[in-house]
């Protein structure tokens, strides 16, 4: 019975559970003030400098196996717990020292006492000069060196934080990571800055526990002497023996630690992040080179000859160093012989089989190929990130227009440049560039305030100026207004951008068949009558295809089908059904280009060419050529006046005008998008800030 009360009780138990851990922080100051104010037991002493000394072992072996410095974000704050926790043990301890150091060595508990005479041998002289050793090593070593590497971290830290920030900004914009990514790693880069900064600081209370350690002990040597002479009537030989042996084993007990624990904020403010831990990084890059273990064994066995050295010791370790040699040789021949065994096999099996439908090469849909310099940036081994940022590409795009696109294969092209890449189309070249692995293209917004050293370029996505810069220039381009991006971003952005432009190539047959299964999940009732009975795949496809040409997403899956099962028995030429599903749309599509229900300032058209377009329409000879070019190179001047307006250039023309100029423009003028009447919700106000025909 009680068991099943326990268990309908657990969420109650886990509320407790979270409660402690909240309460674990107030507790532990309580604890560390109750023991410097409140005589402690000598036995209770014990347990608290054990759990001190495990305190410190745990705190090492987790910054040992952390692989990042943010894994333990904690440790600052551990740092200064474990500080107070020492210096009230020490307090703890004077007190029982003071108090009851005339009656033995084992006064304060038999920690101390353990400390006081086997680790020095009951000599207080070894033990004075044993714990002076500790704190030098503690005080002037570790924590010197750490401190000093968190202070430098800090800086640089800081120094780095616009950079990182506008590289998120610059992957953001780019769609290689999305608002909770954005966020997520302006959080860590934040996190990084507090912890140098919180690190920096705290390595301070270390040092000052060196101190306090040495302070503390001089006063309780000194005072123990009078209190054992004075009160307690002991002879000056055994005062100095009992209570600097107390001393020294209560200063050892507290020093090393400390001495742990300063070894621990080395470690994690030292190592550079990877996904391995300290331990194997050591190993890996240590013991990784034969030719180091036989170079050092021959060293160590020459000097093991010299007469008068410890020729067994020497010759020892020269032995083994070459037995590591060795085996570490041998391991790498085997690794060499199971990799060309690897690579011959494929090659004996082609030369045996015959020809196969298997060996026809079918065309990818979207193709990278790749100069060799620009392997590393596609290569997972060397830390190539542009894989990763193609796989959020393409998640991206999916996002947002709403279909998937097909998977970018990428090789190696040694008939390009080195430094050259190409992206292909069902095999056909649709955009080309270089990329610079090592350097940053800092590219030019429009407004920057100096000049920059570097191969003078042009951004492949959107042909804005740029400079491909040195690592060591960057900050430098940044406070002259540059937007700096590296090579893996440089290809990804070019990337992003043609796949965009070319959405309605990459929507086929079966990536609309996938879009009306995945539609069928979960609205059945709307595709099982729609393909074939009302329309046709293909009629269907070029229905997505125009609303992906003219830059429209095709996400609203539900009514772009409402539209065209309702229109299509009537209606077969997809242009109009397109026109048609458009005005369905159309909030989403004036959401688009006018976000947060801004007023639609947009370019508008005289009323005398609306009729002319009108009457060109009706008699269906389409535009003459003269009012084509005046027509075109107004439309060019309006687009010019709203982009240096930082406007987006939108057409807004009558309904049965729509789809002539969105044709006529597409080629010429990509940028400017054409809207009608039909397509405006009638909550959206609309603002004419360019005229095109009225000086016609």
């Amino acid at each position: 019975m009680n068991a099943l009360t326990n268990l309908f009780n657990l969420p109650a138990m886990m509320r407790g559970g979270a409660q402690m851990k909240a309460l674990a922080g107030p507790l532990l100051i309580v604890m560390i003030l109750g023991m410097m104010i409140l005589p402690l037991p000598p036995f209770i002493l014990d347990l608290l400098f054990t759990f001190n000394i495990a305190l410190a072992i745990m705190v090492l072996l987790v910054g040992m196996y952390t692989q990042r410095p943010l894994d333990f974000a904690a440790f600052p704050a551990v740092l200064l717990f474990s500080t107070l926790l020492r210096l009230s043990l020490n307090v703890a301890s004077t007190r029982v020292v003071l108090l009851e150091g005339h009656t033995g060595p084992d006064a304060a508990g038999k920690v101390i006492e353990a400390f006081g005479h086997f680790l020095v041998g009951g000599n207080f002289a070894v033990g004075i000069v044993v714990f002076a050793i500790l704190v030098v090593i503690n005080f002037m070593v570790i924590t010197k060196g750490a401190g000093r590497i968190a202070e430098v971290g800090a800086r640089f830290m800081l120094d780095a934080m616009p950079g990182k920030q506008m590289a998120i900004d610059a992957d953001l914009n780019a769609g290689l990571i999305n608002e909770e990514g954005a966020r997520k790693r302006r959080a860590e880069v934040a996190q990084e800055s507090d912890f140098y900064g919180a690190m920096d600081g705290a390595s301070k209370f270390v040092r000052g526990d060196a101190i306090a350690g040495l302070l503390i002990m001089f006063i309780n040597v000194a005072a123990g002497m009078v209190v054992g002479m004075v009160q307690h009537d002991l002879d000056f030989g055994t005062a100095v023996h009992n209570y600097t042996l107390l001393t020294i084993g209560d200063g050892l007990v507290a020093q090393i630690p400390a001495l742990v624990i300063s070894t621990a904020a080395g470690v994690i403010v030292s190592r550079v992040s990877n996904e391995q831990d300290v331990g194997q990084q050591l190993t890996g890059q240590l013991f990784s080179n034969p030719r180091v273990m036989y170079i050092t064994a021959a060293i160590i066995g020459l000097m093991g000859l010299i007469p008068g050295m410890p020729h067994f010791a020497f010759l020892l370790l020269a032995g083994g160093l070459i037995w590591l040699g060795r085996h570490m040789s041998k391991r790498e021949v085997q690794a060499t012989e199971t990799k060309a065994k690897e690579e011959r096999k494929p090659a004996v099996a082609a030369e045996a089989a015959e020809a196969t439908w298997e060996d026809v090469t079918m065309v990818d849909p979207l193709g990278m190929e790749v100069g060799y310099r620009l392997i590393t940036l596609v290569d997972r081994g060397q830390n190539g990130e542009l894989l990763g940022r193609i796989k959020s590409i393409r998640k991206k795009i999916a996002q947002d227009i709403g279909f998937l696109v097909p998977v970018v294969h990428i090789r190696d092209n040694l008939e390009l440049k080195p430094n050259a890449y190409r992206i292909t189309l069902k095999g056909v070249e649709i955009g080309s560039g270089e990329a610079n692995p090592g350097q940053w293209m800092a590219i030019n917004p429009g407004q920057v305030s100096g000049t920059l050293q570097g191969a003078v370029t042009r951004d492949p996505a959107f042909g804005l100026p740029a400079v491909w810069i040195d690592a060591n220039l960057k900050e430098q381009a940044q406070a002259y207004g540059y937007t700096v991006v590296d090579a893996s971003t440089v290809v990804a952005t070019h990337l992003n951008h043609l796949i965009q432009m070319h959405a309605s190539e990459l929507l086929g047959r079966q990536e609309v068949q996938s879009l009306l299964d995945r539609i069928g999940k979960e609205a059945p009732k709307l595709t099982e009558d729609l393909v074939p009975k009302t329309i046709s795949l293909t009629g269907l496809q070029k229905v997505l295809q125009n609303l992906l040409d003219e830059g429209v997403a095709i996400r609203d899956m539900r009514t772009i089908l409402d539209v065209v099962a309702e229109q299509a028995p009537k209606i077969s030429d997809p242009s109009e059904l397109t026109t048609l599903v458009r005005v369905a749309l159309g909030r989403a599509i004036t959401q688009q280009l006018f976000p947060n229900n801004a007023d639609m300032q947009v370019i508008g058209l005289d009323a005398g060419l609306e009729r002319v377009l009108s009457q060109a329409m009706v008699n269906g000879g389409g535009i003459e050529p003269g009012l084509a070019d005046a027509l075109l190179q107004q439309a060019q001047g309006a687009v010019v006046r709203q982009e240096q307006m930082g406007l987006d250039p939108v057409l807004l023309v009558p309904a049965p005008l729509r789809t002539l100029m969105a044709r006529f423009l597409r080629r010429t003028l990509p940028q400017l998008k054409v809207l009608s009447h039909a397509e405006v919700p009638d909550n959206r106000n609309i603002r004419i800030t360019a005229m095109i025909g009225g000086a016609a």
